[in-house]
């Protein structure tokens, strides 16, 4: 067994994402394979990338399915961070080549119109804090190979995180029941994927919570203007070149993603 620092797998998995070579594990290797070392590698990364001059555009909730937990033994979700450079427009092209084993499913995103950071947010506080709300699609991507992954190799890769595509009309939460929204996700005109908010921890609101409490123990608080993806609605999809995928929530209208033929 290796004895490599959290710098030296956050580099590992840096090299994996510019090259396109996928890498084995990196729990087996890590010196203090914890979720909470496994957070650092990922702060880390963070710290380079915002050197690098990227910016970021708000965080995504993993591991929000009880089943998905279950069989990463855990028993609550995780998180990254989402990176402007990784939004994409509804129906607008999204390059194959920079997606690493893509799997994408339909979720609700919330866009903060202020920062979240008292002591305790609760569900008050978050519902304050939302501008609107539209529907998303996310694209997640994973550098181990085979998608092989424990809670540790997750977590350190950005909650698995890729590219996503936001829905372009804007609802205001009043009047929205986030829980009983149906989704239905198609292929080329054919259902792949069906569900509803409520198989988001029970609401995508618990999860926002769950998220912005996280995000202040961590010293770290939600930002307005932030985009806040709240967890899949249904099952992820592989998805292939030239996929064309398009995704309709009950009452908040439907998101396109298509995919280069490259």
């Amino acid at each position: 067994m290796s004895n490599q620092t959290a710098e030296q797998i956050a580099e590992k998995i840096r090299n994996a994402e510019a090259s396109g070579a996928l890498i084995a594990p990196v729990k087996d290797d890590f010196s203090e394979a914890t979720v909470d070392a496994a957070y650092e590698v990922q702060q880390i990364n963070t710290e380079f990338h915002l050197a690098e001059g990227r910016i970021v555009s708000g965080r995504k909730i993993g591991l929000t399915s009880p089943a998905v937990q279950k069989q990463l033994g855990v028993d609550q979700p995780d998180f990254g961070v989402l990176w402007k450079d990784t939004e994409y427009q509804d129906g607008e092209e999204i390059p194959f080549s920079r997606l690493h084993q893509p799997k994408i499913e339909c979720e609700i995103a919330l866009i903060l119109g202020r920062s979240i950071d008292h002591p305790h947010p609760g569900i008050s506080e978050v519902m304050r804090a939302v501008d609107y709300v539209v529907p998303a699609l996310e694209i997640v991507g994973s550098r181990i190979a085979d998608w092989k992954i424990s809670i540790v190799d997750t977590v350190a890769d950005n909650a698995s995180s890729g590219m996503y595509v936001l829905g372009g009309t804007p609802h205001k939460l009043e009047g929205l029941d986030l829980r009983l929204a149906g989704m239905v996700m198609e292929r080329g005109g054919e259902p792949v994927s069906t569900g509803c908010g409520a198989a988001c921890m029970g609401h995508p609101l618990h999860a926002a919570v769950w998220l912005a409490q996280t995000m202040v123990a961590r010293e770290m608080p939600l930002q307005a203007g932030d985009v806040v993806l709240t967890g899949a609605l249904g099952p992820m999809v592989n998805v292939e070149p030239g996929d064309v995928f398009s995704a309709s929530i009950h009452g908040l209208g439907s998101v396109r993603a298509i995919f280069s033929k490259e």
